[in-house]
Parts: structure tokens; C-alpha cells; sequence
């Protein structure tokens, strides 16, 4: 069965939310960010990172999953789930085979 890619947006709490969060939020981000490293070395994450926009910042992540159940799990059980809150697109992603 063939991979299916789907966008992920991190929406933080706040606009202002990566340039002053608290210790607390801090700690969860480090979390956050060590749930998704093996899955980047894996390859199911193939681009994941903070974007720098200028009315806010917040994460996206490029994932490739089974289905939709298997990406549903993965965001459930990720540290800032809950401090931020996710929404994820289905996409046609073109990747290095």
C-alpha cells in the first residue's frame, strides 16, 4: 500500500507564543520536539519546523503515514498536543525515492 502525505499546521496558543513563552511551554516545546525526531529520522516526517510568520509563528510538519488513522495517533500522543492545537491537510507530496 502506498504512502499518503498530509500538511500539518501547529497552531500555538498565542500569536506572540514563540517569542515569549514560559518555562512550562518551553519544557513541553523541548517535548514536543524530541516526540518528532524519530519519526524525522525514520522518514515519516519528511520536513517539520517553526515558521517565522511575522503576524505569528507556529510549526508545520510534512508526514507520511498509511492513512489518516495512523497520522491521528501520531498527533494525539505528541507532548503539545493540547498547548497548541493541530489542523492537517491531505496533499500529493513529490518526494526523493
Amino acid at each position: 500500500m502506498s504512502q499518503k502525505h498530509y500538511f500539518l499546521k501547529l497552531n500555538p496558543p498565542r500569536a506572540s507564543f514563540t517569542i515569549d513563552m514560559t518555562h512550562e511551554e518551553r519544557n513541553i516545546m523541548i517535548q514536543h520536539v524530541a516526540y518528532w525526531q524519530p519519526y524525522v529520522q525514520n522518514g515519516t516526517v519528511i520536513v517539520l519546523g517553526p515558521v517565522a510568520d511575522p503576524k505569528g509563528g507556529y510549526g508545520i510538519a510534512v508526514v507520511a503515514v498509511q492513512d489518516e488513522e495512523d497520522l491521528i495517533k501520531l498527533m494525539a500522543a505528541d507532548p503539545a498536543n493540547g498547548l497548541n492545537s493541530y489542523e492537517y491537510y491531505p496533499m500529493r507530496a513529490v518526494t526523493k525515492q
